[in-house]
């Protein structure tokens, strides 16, 4: 049997749970979000739609990013 390979977590957060986490919530947040913001926004073509999905998800990608890494590091197990 190997023997297991050492492994370092300096801040204690588990990284492939936040970016787990914000994926999933980012969707289930971002798209209704987008959907209701864009009612009263004048989008003519496809290419207005993408850019104001891209604006708006970025801003919604950040504060949820932000957001679960400080959960995770505030409820890691010490």
């Amino acid at each position: 049997m190997p023997e297991p390979v050492e492994t370092s977590t300096p801040d204690g957060v588990d990284y492939g749970w936040v970016m787990q986490t914000t994926f999933v919530l980012t969707i289930l947040v971002g798209a209704p979000l987008v959907a209701v913001l864009s009612i009263n926004v004048d989008l003519p073509t496809w290419a207005s739609r993408a850019e104001f999905a891209i604006r708006v998800g970025a801003v919604v990608w950040i504060v949820v990013a932000l957001s679960v890494f400080a959960y995770a590091k505030r409820h890691q197990d010490k």
